[in-house]
């Protein structure tokens, strides 16, 4: 597991990634011809049948007052209010007969949904 880290800081990441989730979002970044200055935007939202969904999208920069840092040349970008939520948070992709996609492992989460895409605290 690769461990995300603050380029300018000695703190511990709030955001561990996978060495499978950072190889499926350079695919992605490939694969959708991005420009080298694209960030990966981590955060929630409201929503889901347990409150908070999780959100992951590709965007041009990062807003000022977003925590960023860079795992294996990936930039992650999260914003202030959700970074509350996901402070300790693992993210890992996996493939399996019922699919594939990024699983969430958020130790700020009381409860999750069935599916495991949304939860509460």
């Amino acid at each position: 597991m690769a461990e995300v880290t603050a380029p300018t800081t000695t703190e511990a990441s709030p955001i561990k990634l996978t060495s499978e989730a950072i190889q499926e979002i350079k695919v992605i970044l490939k694969e959708q011809e991005m420009p080298a200055s694209t960030v990966l935007r981590i955060g929630i939202v409201g929503g889901g049948c347990s409150g908070f969904q999780y959100h992951m999208g590709l965007e041009e920069s990062a807003s000022d007052d977003d925590e960023t840092v860079e795992a294996e040349g990936v930039k992650i970008v999260v914003d202030p209010l959700s970074l509350q939520y996901l402070r300790g948070v693992t993210i890992d992709f996996q493939e399996s007969i019922q699919g594939r996609g990024f699983v969430f492992d958020n130790p700020n989460a009381k409860s999750t949904c069935g599916c495991g895409s949304s939860f509460s605290v």
